[in-house]
């Protein structure tokens, strides 16, 4: 009797937790589609590649390093030539009212989902919009991949032209993603291949439900999902463009997480005690993209120009309000091999006008800045920036119209090159310093249009290569060093910051990470 009088006390005084099954995400913008190698943006990842889709591999954050996915254990050659991927064995697909799996994963969906993109003889490599495959593009993977073959069910061999230390990190990204072939054919088989970018079919922890355009996407949760079922029955999120909106829905519980806030939302939600703000430095780096390919910017006196007009100190303050660091290479500094040795840029108009003349432009020129109508975590305030930028150079007579431009229509016309000066931000994906390098930098990259600076150039893109190929960590230290001294010495960008990563969360929200890459993940998050 005196066991259950305890007992009984204990559980009435034992707080009684109740948990949502529905999570409400804010987030800024709508994706580009859900077929994810499409696509490069970091809102087209977090609505795919984070929820719908696995990879062979996984970058796991806290241990800063690579670690197992839907490839239980992988083992590499002496050489470096040969990846041997062991699958598991029990990686469902998602189940839809358009598609019901017959089979579990096996190496055809890997062999699959790499030959699409890196085969121009297989059927599904012209299935695809205007982007191509930026990113396999931009890594230069058909050139890299000699091979892809199957030794059974579950293992997958893929072997390489030559040593490339980053290929494994590489293989973390949302573009590695892993596709079902047997969904494929059915689409093919109905001439309905286009649905893949509208009703996709991966292995991850969230299904997708339903898509409205610039107004939500519905995800329920994968049961069968092999590392779990989610702790959560629904996922949403609420497409919000503007960021003050985003924080005012959190506050009023429209939803429990608010995605890219302002700076001053962000010290607003610090004294607001039904909010939590999660940060962490971000692997990101804000910078200003200037075209090469376009006169006057193919001229280096004119982008070093462009570049001491800029008062970043002043931007910084204005457009960040104190949550970022001055940028003045590609790299966060925090990167293994960013040069500390190289002088950052700082006003002086002097030296603008002078180069400006050195370049037989002393009395200016007119140009144009292409922004991006509403904010995001590395560009909080569009409008500021681009005004503070305008005055600038016009104070050493470059007259610069600002052009706003719709995000989706913003990046397509950026990657055919279509900009003069342009706000623009990376997200690396893996630690790895080659994750700015190749992208924004390599000459296959000018080609999948990843490289906005459109900057092609013999000796940076063997700096590039060569330091892939080398797996010894001085020798791509070095290397590198010297790549970064030539983007800073032909200006190709301004760089311009790096952010702290935060998102607003209300204080119910438990199990949730931000990631210093931008990436989402919500299958551990539980609502109280």
């Amino acid at each position: 009797m005196k066991k259950n009088l305890i007992a009984s006390l204990i559980l009435t005084l034992s707080p009684i937790v109740a948990y949502s099954d529905n999570l409400i995400v804010c987030t800024e913008a709508s994706p580009d589609g859900f077929d994810v190698v499409q696509y490069n943006s970091q809102v087209t990842t977090n609505a795919s590649a984070d929820v719908i889709f696995d990879s062979l591999v996984r970058y796991d954050e806290s241990k800063k390093a690579v670690v197992p996915s839907l490839a239980e254990s992988w083992n590499v050659s002496e050489d470096g030539l040969t990846y041997t991927f062991n699958l598991r064995t029990d990686v469902s697909f998602h189940t839809t009212d358009y598609f019901t799996p017959t089979r579990k994963l096996t190496s055809d969906d890997v062999i699959f989902s790499f030959k699409r993109m890196i085969d121009e003889t297989h059927p599904w490599h012209k299935v695809v919009g205007p982007n191509g495959f930026p990113h396999a593009q931009s890594f230069g993977l058909a050139k890299l991949i000699k091979s892809i073959e199957s030794t059974s069910p579950n293992q997958v061999i893929l072997t390489l032209n030559n040593p490339d230390a980053t290929f494994l990190p590489l293989l973390t990204m949302g573009f590695a993603s892993i596709y079902s072939q047997e969904y494929a054919e059915k689409l093919a088989a109905e001439n309905r291949e286009a649905d893949l970018n509208r009703q996709p079919i991966g292995t991850g922890p969230f299904i997708l439900k339903r898509y409205t355009k610039d107004a939500n996407i519905r995800y329920v949760s994968h049961d069968n999902y092999f590392a779990g079922e989610p702790k959560i029955k629904q996922l949403t999120y609420a497409i919000t463009p503007d960021a003050a909106v985003r924080a005012q829905k959190l506050k009023a519980n429209e939803c429990q997480v608010a995605l890219s806030p302002k700076p001053s939302d962000v010290i607003e939600a610090q004294n607001n005690n039904s909010l939590q703000v999660s940060t962490v430095p971000a692997f990101m780096t804000a910078f200003v993209a200037l075209n090469t390919q376009k006169p006057p910017f193919d001229n280096s006196k004119v982008r070093q120009a462009v570049n001491y007009a800029f008062d970043k100190a002043t931007y910084l303050n204005a457009v960040f309000e104190g949550t970022a660091i001055e940028a003045n290479t590609p790299y966060p500094p925090n990167t293994w091999s960013f040069n500390q040795s190289i002088t950052p840029y700082s006003k002086n108009n002097e030296r603008a006008k002078a180069l400006l003349a050195e370049a037989g432009l002393p009395d200016g020129f007119k140009t144009t800045i292409w922004v991006r109508p509403t904010g995001s975590q590395l560009n909080p305030n569009p409008k500021l920036g681009a005004e503070l930028l305008q005055a600038d150079l016009n104070s050493i007579g470059i007259e610069a119209d600002i052009q706003v431009i719709e995000w989706g229509e913003l990046i397509q016309s950026a990657k055919k090159g279509e900009h003069e000066i342009l706000f623009m931000g990376w997200s690396g994906d893996n630690g790895d310093p080659d994750n700015f390098l190749t992208p924004q930098f390599s000459c296959d990259s000018v080609t999948s249009g990843i490289n906005f600076a459109r900057f092609c150039d013999e000796k940076l893109d063997s700096l590039i290569r060569e330091g892939k190929q080398n797996s010894d960590i001085a020798k791509r230290t070095e290397l590198y060093l010297e790549a970064q001294k030539i983007i800073h010495e032909q200006a190709l960008w301004i760089p311009l910051a790096h952010p702290t990563a935060a998102t607003l969360l209300s204080n119910s929200v438990k199990g949730y990470q931000t990631s210093p890459f931008g990436r989402q993940s919500f299958s551990q998050v539980t609502i109280e």
